[in-house]
């Protein structure tokens, strides 16, 4: 039986809840499985502990997350844990692991499931592309770097490499090649999104993609300016497979996309390096709704799905990619039948009650495959 250690990153505010119920289906489908064994490790990195012991993460936590398989987050975060200079302690934690770990591959999945209540007009040709960010250039590389002169006048800098851009560019090629093209007609599609038209790093971004594209002939190049896309992203989502953007671009598209399939709740995203991974929710703490319940946890759920078809991949395991292909079955299972659902996409259910829907939906869809 093949074991891996996920180092688990339960983190902050609904962290915890929504965490406990991507662990209860992780369980689950090992179990029904019975071909690899999941070791969780419990990892206390979080801004609570920053503000209790003045460190967000340690070195020896820091430590078990470089050893482990993969890692797993909950959400990581609190407003009044902050540095001097305003910045939130939660990049001491996932700037800390994306930069220092390689994870220079941002995948947000971007899935309007049946039965969930979209907010757009036109759902009807679907909507089912991914968002590639650009994880450890741009703009943030300047996170700790930037200059501020006498409270007068601040700067950052965006950072653009040729190695960097090949690297997130070639990926979301590659990722292109394992889908099934984009909702509208079956055409497998990479869009590099930017701003080549007023910037020189950004034509600089645009200049390696067509490099690195002209390696992909089967797949066909597709350009969008940002604030186009925002806009595209609303009127016509059925038309994109694939998006590849830099850092901040792709962090504010991801996000706008949430919105078109139903919220936070329900996108899942990786952190994905060549020889490391972390698989968290694209939602942050919510420490107002802490406690109470009523997070949903479909995110962290999707998440574990990503992290098991991952580890798969690199381990060549075909279990652990059944497995995670089983966990979205279920999730989608449950969220087109319309009965157990959070408050955010107009249910009644609990966290633990829609975490306890997957599992049963895991269960009854494994039975039904028996021979």
């Amino acid at each position: 039986m093949s074991r891996y250690n996920i180092s688990v990153l339960a983190g902050d505010g609904i962290g915890p809840e929504v965490t406990e119920e991507a662990l209860k289906v992780l369980r689950a489908v090992q179990q029904m499985h019975g071909t690899f064994d999941l070791e969780f490790e419990n990892n206390g990195a979080s801004s609570g502990q920053f503000l209790k012991m003045g460190k967000a993460m340690t070195e020896e936590q820091f430590a078990q997350c470089k050893s482990a398989d993969a890692m797993l987050m909950g959400a990581i975060g609190l407003f009044e844990a902050r540095h001097q200079d305003g910045r939130e302690v939660n990049g001491d934690v996932i700037f800390r692991l994306r930069f220092d770990l390689d994870l220079y591959a941002g995948v947000r999945p971007v899935k309007l499931y049946e039965g969930v209540p979209g907010p757009l007009r036109d759902q009807g040709k679907g909507i089912d592309y991914v968002v590639v960010r650009e994880n450890i250039e741009g703009l943030y590389a300047s996170r700790t770097g930037g200059c501020n002169v006498r409270d007068e006048i601040a700067t950052d800098t965006i950072i653009i490499t040729k190695t960097g851009t090949k690297k997130i560019v070639d990926y979301a090629f590659r990722l292109a090649c394992k889908r099934q093209g984009r909702p509208v007609d079956g055409k497998s599609m990479v869009t590099c999104v930017d701003k080549a038209n007023v910037l020189s790093s950004y034509a600089y971004f645009r200049k390696i993609y067509d490099e690195v594209a002209a390696n992909y002939p089967g797949i066909e190049k597709d350009y969008a300016y940002v604030d186009a896309m925002a806009f595209y992203q609303v009127i016509q989502p059925s038309q994109y497979d694939v998006l590849v953007a830099e850092n901040m671009f792709a962090d504010i598209l991801s996000d706008l996309s949430s919105a078109t399939i139903g919220g936070l709740g329900l996108a899942p995203s990786g952190d994905i390096g060549d020889r490391h991974a972390m698989f968290q929710p694209s939602h942050g703490s919510a420490p107002g709704i802490a406690g109470k319940q009523i997070a949903n946890p479909i995110a962290t759920i999707l998440s574990g799905g990503m992290m098991l078809d991952w580890l798969g991949e690199q381990h060549q395991d075909n279990s652990l990619i059944q497995a995670g292909k089983d966990i979205e079955a279920a999730v989608a299972a449950v969220l087109k039948e319309g009965i157990i659902r959070t408050g955010d996409i107009g249910g009644k259910s609990s966290t633990s009650e829609v975490g306890d829907a997957v599992v049963r939906e895991l269960i009854n869809q494994h039975e039904e495959a028996q021979p």
